[in-house]
């Protein structure tokens, strides 16, 4: 019988989960077995589960489930060096060139487990079934939006937290810009096309800033791209890859330009791609904003679990998502799984 084993996730500040009670329930009628472990943080209550008919585990137990259960996360598993023998469904951030991946990718290797990365779970198209990018994108804008704010304080941005919905963060976010007293700074959204960058474009929008729209077209030339320096932020929405251009060189730290905030969503700082090369690492909760000129100013914002910030909405948004898909685990060698699994072997 197919086993999914729901973990607690164990990063600071993740309280989402990839399935809703009423997914398990679901998963349940379709002869799937569901374990949900406690988790002291999660969005989502357990109640919600045990009504639905699901088993309980204590909290991070998963490495004692059974050897045929697949481990189902969303963020990345304590870096303690373990072998991995597991089948597990996460987030791996391993197969773009990032240097925490590899020692992952090594601990599978060691254990004998697989990886079905969350972002490789394509269907025929190569498109992906599932995908927080709507509400990384809102909750990255806003965080960026604050970032500038401050500066307008002559400050550096404080710390962010969890809200409990969009409004809760919209009225706080609004208070903050209309007491700088400024003008509505102009932004604009690599991307714009996509999932990520329209959460980023909507936020911006429910904000009164104006924002200029760019995807592929408009960044088919390669670069330089001059008009991102004269725009006050500036929203990164796509995701490093081969041949994805510089957006916002290195000598533009001391060059003549209004961008003062860069929203690096997609936040891969340490890939061989990084698009934003002007910062080094992602950023926290508890120091959102990297400064990394000071004449003119500029600050880096690259949490890299933005949608965090809303887990209620982002895990229901993701979890209906993700749904349909989990309700083919049984047949976990064909189609979408299959094709993650390709993946996973080709970088392993």
């Amino acid at each position: 019988m197919t086993h999914l084993w729901v973990r607690a996730e164990q990063r600071p500040n993740e309280e989402r989960v990839g399935l809703t009670p009423e997914g398990a329930a679901s998963l349940i009628a379709a002869g799937i077995r569901v374990t949900v472990e406690e988790s002291h943080v999660r969005a989502i209550p357990i109640d919600g589960y045990k009504n639905a008919g699901c088993e309980i585990a204590p909290e991070n137990s998963w490495p004692d489930a059974p050897l045929d259960a697949i481990v189902f996360g969303l963020k990345e598993l304590p870096e303690d060096g373990t072998p991995l023998p597991h089948r597990h469904i996460m987030f791996g951030h391993a197969y773009k060139g990032q240097h925490s991946g590899r020692a992952l990718l090594q601990r599978f290797k060691a254990g004998g487990g697989t990886l079905y990365d969350l972002e490789y779970l394509v269907d025929e198209n190569g498109r992906r079934v599932a995908a927080f990018g709507y509400w990384a994108g809102y909750a990255g804008a806003a965080v960026t939006l604050k970032a500038w704010a401050a500066q307008q304080r002559n400050e550096e941005c404080p710390p962010v937290g969890v809200y409990s919905g969009k409004d809760a963060l919209n009225a706080e976010l609004l208070a903050e810009l209309n007491a700088t007293g400024a003008n509505r700074p102009r932004a604009i959204v690599i991307g714009a096309l996509g999932r990520v960058g329209a959460g980023a474009a909507d936020l911006c929008e429910a904000m009164g800033v104006s924002v200029t729209k760019w995807d592929m077209a408009e960044t088919a030339s390669g670069g330089p791209f001059p008009e991102i320096l004269e725009h006050d932020l500036f929203l990164n929405c796509i995701f490093a890859r081969p041949g994805t251009p510089i957006f916002v060189p290195r000598e533009s730290l001391t060059s003549q330009r209004n961008l003062t905030a860069i929203g690096d969503v997609a936040c891969d700082p340490d890939s061989d791609y990084n698009p934003v090369p002007v910062y080094d690492r992602a950023t926290t909760w508890d120091a959102p904003a990297l400064r990394v000129a000071s004449d003119p100013v500029m600050d880096v914002m690259a949490i890299d679990n933005l949608p965090s910030m809303l887990p209620v909405e982002s895990s229901e948004d993701y979890a209906a998502q993700l749904l349909t898909t989990l309700l083919t685990l049984k047949e976990i060698e064909s189609g979408v799984w299959c094709r993650a699994q390709d993946e996973f072997r080709k970088h392993v």
